[in-house]
């Protein structure tokens, strides 16, 4: 079944029962009014006979007395102690047959059907003439309540079909608006799969319900997609580019050494020397490969209190030794915030590694205390980086100088690993270059 007649047909059975039910307690409610007051009026009756017999003397006629306050379709009778009948004055009518059922003993009323028509009866404890306890029971058919309450019948039943009218209307109207949008979504899904494109729906000019949202949500995730898809493609074709040229110079020196080599040792060497640089340099590249693609995953960060001057100066040490470059660390000690010791060094080793490579001269690490955390400098004296290559610069593959990332061993993943470090470890990254002069990056880390 369609959601549209699960709307339809669901919306017009509640309001149905509804309907149903308010009729029924209005009916309900209208008939028990109906005989509550009925049975006031004979209630009040009853009382004001009972005075009238209170004062009555043995010489006055009872039925003179039950004859002013008898109703025109009622009857009225007195029962002496025994269940005799004393007196009685009734209407010429089927209620002569009628004789009322008092279901408990000590009730004083009661309504029964008699030839299809309610009647009401009540009795009441009077004193006699003689001073004898006697029962009276007036009697009264309630033919206008019958009537009355046929009519609200059929009112309620004229009112629930007219009003299920435009209710039938407005839940047809409403189950096209609501599936109008999903309908909508689900012709463009299909033909963005026949197709192979990124279709997107039109969005209403003044659209702000739900749907709404739920359109621009589904044109939102396809751009999304759209962009997932094209960055993926531009990565597999940089990686098949920047993996083909090192690729292309292992071939090329195979080939010559397999033509000269062996007969040639200076041949051989630069053979075997540009082979092994090429490989450590496709190797590299292939860690940071793989490394990128498992930055998308959910890799488990483990917080805790760290000095950051220590993890610092642990990153630095090694470095030293290893490429017997001046690199220096200053500014607050202890730096204590919370943060992944590991993963940081790792982001630092990536920036400082990248400055080594671009420069020549001094790097200087400097941290300063701010208001919310600690701000890490890293500071080189090298070329520096154009004004128009700094927004890219955390682009994968990208690299400013592609002669001078060749001659480094540079392939462009670095600061994009450094970049998926960072947003892991809730930091920000800040670039601040001058060509010819150098380039400092700082590092935004809060203390929690």
């Amino acid at each position: 079944m369609k959601l549209k007649t699960k709307i339809h047909l669901f919306s017009t059975l509640l309001m149905l029962v509804i309907l149903s039910l308010t009729n029924i307690g209005i009916y309900y409610l209208f008939g028990k009014m109906a005989y509550d007051t009925e049975y006031n009026q004979l209630h009040r009756q009853s009382q004001e006979i009972t005075k009238s017999f209170s004062q009555m003397t043995e010489d006055v006629d009872p039925k003179t007395i039950i004859r002013a306050y008898k109703n025109p379709n009622g009857a009225i009778r007195v029962f002496d102690a025994t269940g005799d009948e004393l007196v009685a004055i009734e209407a010429v009518g089927e209620v002569r047959n009628f004789t009322p059922i008092f279901k408990k003993q000590e009730d004083r009323y009661s309504i029964q059907k008699f030839e299809g028509v309610p009647v009401l009866a009540i009795r009441t404890p009077v004193i006699w003439s003689n001073g004898e306890v006697v029962e009276l029971q007036m009697i009264q058919p309630l033919l206008d309540v019958k009537e009355t309450l046929r009519t609200l019948f059929l009112v309620l039943i004229g009112v629930t079909i007219i009003a299920m009218i435009p209710i039938t209307i407005s839940s047809v109207v409403l189950g096209r608006i609501l599936t109008q949008p999903i309908e909508k979504l689900i012709q463009t899904m299909a033909q963005s799969r026949k197709s192979g494109t990124y279709e997107k729906i039109k969005l209403p000019s003044k659209g702000k319900d739900e749907m709404a949202q739920m359109a621009v949500t589904f044109n939102e995730m396809m751009d999304q997609l759209e962009l997932n898809y094209n960055q993926q493609e531009q990565f597999v074709s940089n990686a098949s580019h920047e993996l083909r040229t090192p690729l292309t110079v292992i071939e090329s020196y195979a080939r010559l050494l397999t033509r000269r080599g062996f007969d040639d040792r200076d041949v051989a060497e630069e053979a075997v020397e540009a082979i092994l640089s090429e490989s450590v340099r496709m190797k590299e590249m292939i860690e940071q490969l793989l490394q990128l693609a498992r930055s998308h995953e959910k890799i488990a960060f483990t917080f805790s209190e760290t000095n950051l001057y220590e993890q610092i100066e642990k990153t630095l040490q090694p470095m030293r030794q290893a490429y017997a470059r001046e690199l220096t660390l200053e500014g607050e000690n202890p730096a204590i915030v919370r943060t992944d010791s590991e993963k940081f060094r790792q982001l630092m080793f990536i920036l400082l590694d990248n400055a080594r490579k671009y420069s020549e001269d001094l790097i200087k690490v400097s941290i300063e205390a701010t208001v919310d955390g600690f701000s890490i400098a890293i500071i080189d004296y090298g070329n520096g980086i154009p004004e128009e290559a700094l927004p890219q610069l955390f682009n994968r593959f990208y690299r400013v100088d592609e002669d001078r990332s060749r001659k480094t061993g540079g392939t462009g993943l670095g600061l994009a690993i450094a970049k998926e470090l960072a947003d892991g470890l809730g930091v920000t990254l800040k670039v601040e270059s001058i060509s010819g002069m150098g380039t400092t990056i700082r590092i935004f880390m809060p203390k929690d």
